[in-house]
């Protein structure tokens, strides 16, 4: 029986390219809609979101590479500007989500699904990067965790994929008070590649922490996408968000 490829080998190895393929995915979705265009007026808090989260996909693909060719002292550098780099992002996405939930003249189940789909995948993209950097001094931890934080970034990706290429799925999507949640497809397709590092990472490591915990973060966020609309403090919680004059 051919011996199983080791996983940290691979993390160290082999990750920089399957996030350089998450970033091509990412150009593909966002094309028409946002790289296509730069040279058009658009919100600043598209803009804003836009170029920190594509600093983001960019800095991990570096980060891969970094690894890949031991250049560990420019690596550490990079993680350090992270601290600054990441807490923007999440301030960009936060802003975003404001602005994007105040286009509803009031607040309503849209109001509660997306901030359900897009405040809690920021809360999870924030603890796993938490813990990567909790764990940094244990490199195949850190580099499970920071690798897991595409995950969370899966949706938009996923839904624009699907309504511009693949618009058939839309009708096959499980429904919420009659819209379709196109998002559980992207939902979906992250859980399976978690499994799947967690099987690989038991069968060759015997190790069942990082991804098993990325896993509950993520079940925990897929669930709350088809359950928070219904709790009366998820709506009063939507309501102060959508009151705030942040956007």
């Amino acid at each position: 029986m051919a011996k199983s490829l080791n996983l940290n080998l691979f993390l160290y190895q082999k990750s920089a390219i399957y996030l350089i393929v998450f970033f091509g995915f990412t150009l593909i979705a966002f094309w028409s809609s946002y790289y296509s265009v730069l040279g058009q007026d658009m919100s600043f808090y598209v803009h804003f979101h836009g170029i920190f989260m594509t600093l983001w996909c960019l800095m991990l693909i570096a980060q891969a590479v970094l690894i890949r060719v031991k250049k560990y002292r420019i690596h550490t550098g990079v993680g350090k500007a992270s601290y600054l780099i990441f807490p923007i992002l999440i301030l960009s996405t936060i802003l975003l989500i404001h602005a994007t939930v105040r286009k509803s003249p009031e607040v309503n189940l849209d109001t509660y699904l997306s901030l359900a789909l897009m405040l809690n995948a920021t809360v999870v993209l924030a603890i796993i990067y938490g813990l990567g950097i909790y764990f940094q001094k244990d490199r195949f931890t850190h580099a499970r965790y920071m690798v897991c934080t595409i995950f969370p970034l899966f949706t938009p990706i996923t839904d624009r994929i699907i309504f511009n290429y693949i618009p058939g799925l839309v009708e096959l999507a499980p429904k919420l008070e009659g819209i379709p949640i196109v998002p559980f497809f992207g939902y979906l397709l992250a859980d399976l590649l978690v499994i799947g590092l967690a099987l690989w990472d038991w069968k060759t490591h015997r190790r069942k922490d990082a991804f098993l915990i990325v896993l509950l973060l993520l079940l925990i966020y897929h669930v709350s996408l088809f359950t928070f609309y219904k709790i009366p403090a998820w709506q009063e919680f939507s309501a102060w968000f959508y009151g705030l004059a942040l956007t």
